[in-house]
Order: C-alpha cells, then sequence, then structure tokens
C-alpha cells in the first residue's frame, strides 16, 4: 500500500537517482512543472533511459499537459517502457481526455490530477471514464489560482468531492496533493491529519524530510489498532450485524474498515 509518493524533477538525474533511495513509496518523475521548456526533451530522454530497466520503487512520470508541444511525444516515448509504474496526467477537465490516452497508452496505468473547477465538477465522470484510471488527485496550487481560494479550509469541498468521486467510482482513496513548505513540518502533519479525517490515503512530498511526517500522519494509532482488533475478532465470533459490549454497532462495511486499519499497521515503519 503506497502511503508517500516522492516527486523529482526528470531534467535532474542525479536528483531522481537520490529519490529512489529516499524509502519512499513510490517516486514520481515530474516531466512538467519543475522542468522548463528548453530542458523538456533532456528531461524526457533521462526518464526514458531510466524505465528501460524497473526502478527499485515504482516509478510514475508526470508527463506535460494533454495538448501541450510535449505531450505527445511524452506519451509515445514512456508508455511501451518496462520500469514504468503509471502516467500522471496533469490537468484533466473531461473523460474524454482519459479515453484518448488510454487507447493511446495500451493498458498503462493512468492518474488524472484535476486542477481547475471544471476537473472537479466533472471528477466522477472522469473517474469512470476508461478501466485504465486508477486514481484521482487534485492539483491544488492551480486549483486555488481557478477558485480564488487563500486558505486550507477553501479547499475542504473539492477535496471532499474528489474521495468520494474515486470511491463511488471504485478508485483507491486518492492520495493528498503536496504541501510546498519543506520547512514546516508541524504544519504538514495537521494537513495530513486534516486530509486523513476527510478520507485521503498518503500524500505526495516534494522533499525527503516530508516522507516520516507524512507516514505518521497516514498510519493508524495504537488505539485504532487495539478498536479494529476488537472489532475484527467479534465479527469472527458472530457473522453480521452485532453491538459491542461498549455498545458500538458493528456491521461488513465496520468490519472491512477494520481489516484495512490492520493491513496498514503492519507497514514496516520509515
Amino acid at each position: 500500500m503506497i502511503l508517500t509518493w516522492l516527486y523529482a524533477p526528470g531534467d535532474r538525474p542525479e536528483v531522481v537517482a537520490k529519490a529512489l533511495r529516499s524509502g519512499a513509496d513510490a517516486v514520481i518523475v515530474d516531466l512538467e512543472d519543475s522542468v522548463s521548456a528548453s530542458r523538456k526533451e533532456y528531461a524526457r530522454a533521462a526518464t526514458a533511459e531510466l524505465l528501460t530497466e524497473r526502478p527499485p520503487v515504482p516509478v510514475h512520470v508526470r508527463v506535460n499537459a494533454l495538448g501541450s508541444p510535449w505531450s505527445g511525444a511524452d506519451l509515445t516515448a514512456l508508455a511501451k517502457l518496462h520500469g514504468l509504474a503509471g502516467l500522471r496526467l496533469p490537468k484533466v477537465d473531461a473523460p474524454e481526455q482519459i479515453t484518448r490516452v488510454a487507447d493511446r497508452t495500451g493498458g498503462v496505468a493512468l492518474y488524472a490530477l484535476l486542477e481547475s473547477a471544471l476537473g472537479v465538477e466533472r471528477a466522477y465522470e472522469i473517474a469512470r471514464a476508461h478501466p485504465s484510471l486508477q486514481g484521482l488527485t487534485l492539483g491544488e496550487a492551480d486549483l486555488c489560482a481557478d477558485l480564488g481560494v487563500c486558505a486550507e479550509s477553501g479547499l475542504d469541498w473539492p477535496r471532499s468531492r474528489v474521495v468520494v468521486a474515486a470511491r463511488a467510482a471504485g478508485l483507491a482513496p486518492p492520495a493528498q496533493s503536496v504541501f510546498p513548505d519543506i520547512r514546516d513540518l508541524e504544519a504538514l502533519a495537521a494537513s495530513c491529519a486534516r486530509g486523513r479525517a476527510l478520507g485521503f490515503l498518503g500524500r505526495a512530498a516534494i522533499h525527503p524530510r516530508q516522507l516520516p511526517v507524512i507516514e505518521r500522519a497516514f498510519l493508524p494509532a495504537p488505539e485504532e489498532v487495539t478498536a479494529a482488533e476488537e472489532i475484527v475478532t467479534a465479527a469472527r465470533a458472530t457473522p453480521g450485524a452485532l453491538a459491542l459490549p461498549d455498545g458500538r454497532f458493528v456491521d461488513p462495511a465496520v468490519v472491512a474498515a477494520a481489516h484495512r486499519t490492520l493491513s496498514l499497521s503492519r507497514r514496516r515503519p520509515f
């Protein structure tokens, strides 16, 4: 189960190499925002060379925005490579964009980044666009600019919308978008706690120092593990709906959530 995703710029192979050794569950090589126009071709070629073999952790690539001068070449160069775990598609705002990329890339796992009001509004349709789509996430910096949002609380509704759309479409819970301040780890922890309460699972990072904070925030606390163990034990003894001695009502959905909690608790700590 992936909790930590670390971004690395595609035109900096030495930074990508460090990211692969950082302990992150997955690395996202970025060909878009972190790469200047003059270095797009170099970034694409360096990333293609990396992915000719399977890296030690899953590597996803955020290609350039669909319709940009570089996106077509990105998809052609990367889609068939053995080491590619998935493609991140920026600025998706219509299900047809997913369908076109899926038809072109032939079964590669796709992830849609929703970075506009229109993309958020169409989140469920995008989530159901094609079986190759494996996840949704928000691009919060661009979304804030589009919405005119200047406080994190203004993102609560879009965040909830994306979580609900993903789950309604049968996708995994989304990972949170990056937290831009790499020094304020206390604020990062608080933001992760808020995201977890909204239904996110894991988060993207832009610096390795953020990774342990993210993992701690999304791993269950000891009391959560104890409660999950009680639920699972009771469900084994009495299948179906039941009430625990402390009055908590337990049904199959609650039991399934308890199993997910126990699965997370068995992760090896960062």
